[in-house]
């Protein structure tokens, strides 16, 4: 069977418009192990989708489809895979960039780990896979960053030192802090942060720019220290909890989305209380909050290797892309910063890739050319 006709079948599946003979066909086709990393690649962007960015699991999501199918012979008809519409529209996406090899483009891989580290004396180490890292309280594989536990505060300074974390265009990382709290660190980010944390004083850390998602040592575990996130003109008070902060130089806006616990968010003006799955944004001529609901995990889905898309506009879309390629933008068409595509797709992609998928999904309207490190939109 050629691999269109494969897809077309898949992807009547999805939409739930099989007729018996297909699925008997589609059930021969999946035995045949050579045909295993196609069906492994649409079964892992289905089963993100299916869990909402939950952990993936191959050989449980094979077998989820294996028995959708039996049950789909026995009745007949395809009566499962209610939430499969926008599934299936991004796997004909996926597909369509599979068959389509034709248009070759320079390949532009995507981002990876690694940051700059600088000392309060200023000196900076390179962290990135391959370059391990080694003092008494830091410790690094070149992918993550872990301070060492706070024992005591009977050696103690009275004033801690700080550290700043840079992450670079074209990267990101993770750090454990001190005292146990994580952070995912998005391209183009910098935070800053002491090395140890003082048992009863306020633990701060400071968004200098970027994006951020935080899991938060409660305070319980620290002798009721509070945990303060300092960026722009916000800051917020955290009561052990998950949250993601978007603060880039260039955004009007810092957009804070709470995904576990309760988060205090303040500003000059202005505070708020958010609960799970509210998003709040804060303009920075007016301090004023305004707050909405949102799906979270869709938000956050850049710690878990995604980029999620909903009625997202080009333009926007771009500013993204560009951060995790490490390429520059230019439209040569301004109207096209305004299409809208909503999708799920991996930032493990060549830039090449997700393009062609794009460019597919708006019926050919929109046209890209990489040229060295810059995309140009036709």
């Amino acid at each position: 069977m050629k691999p269109s006709n494969i897809f077309n079948l898949i992807v009547k599946f999805l939409h739930r418009e099989t007729r018996q003979g297909e699925l008997e066909q589609l059930e021969n086709w999946i035995q045949d192990e050579r045909n295993t990393p196609f069906f492994n690649r649409i079964v892992k962007i289905d089963y993100l989708v299916t869990l909402c960015m939950g952990d993936y699991n191959l050989q449980q999501a094979k077998a989820s489809i294996r028995r959708k199918i039996e049950v789909s012979k026995r009745k007949g008809r395809i009566k499962v895979l209610s939430r499969m519409g926008i599934a299936a529209s991004l796997l004909f996406l996926v597909g369509i960039f599979i068959f389509q090899k034709n248009n070759v483009q320079p390949v532009i891989e995507s981002g990876f780990n690694k940051a700059v580290l600088t000392f309060d004396n200023g000196d900076q180490i390179v962290l990135e896979k391959g370059k391990k890292f080694k003092t008494e309280s830091i410790q690094s594989d070149g992918e993550n960053l872990v301070y060492s536990k706070s024992q005591s505060n009977k050696n103690a300074p009275k004033s801690p030192s700080y550290n700043n974390l840079t992450i670079p265009r074209g990267g990101q990382f993770f750090v454990e802090l001190s005292d146990g709290t994580a952070v995912w660190l998005n391209s183009e980010t910098k935070i800053k942060f002491p090395t140890k944390f003082i048992e009863g004083k306020t633990r701060v850390l400071t968004l200098e720019y970027g994006e951020v998602y935080l899991d938060v040592s409660p305070s319980s575990q620290h002798a009721g220290s509070k945990f303060i996130v300092l960026s722009k003109n916000q800051e917020i008070e955290v009561f052990g909890t998950q949250f993601n902060i978007k603060a880039y130089e260039q955004d009007s806006s810092i957009v804070t989305t709470l995904v576990e616990g309760e988060i205090l968010l303040k500003t000059p003006t202005d505070q708020t209380l958010l609960k799970p799955n509210q998003q709040s944004k804060v303009t920075a001529s007016t301090s004023k909050i305004t707050v909405e609901e949102v799906d979270a995990l869709q938000i956050v889905s850049w710690k878990n290797g995604l980029f999620a898309f909903e009625q997202e506009t080009l333009g926007e879309m771009m500013k993204i892309l560009s951060r995790w390629y490490n390429v520059e933008v230019v439209f040569e068409t301004a109207v096209r910063k305004n299409y809208t595509f909503t999708g799920i797709l991996e930032r493990s992609q060549s830039l090449a890739a997700l393009l062609e998928i794009i460019a597919t999904s708006s019926g050919g309207e929109v046209k890209f050319e990489i040229s060295d490190q810059s995309i140009i939109i036709k």
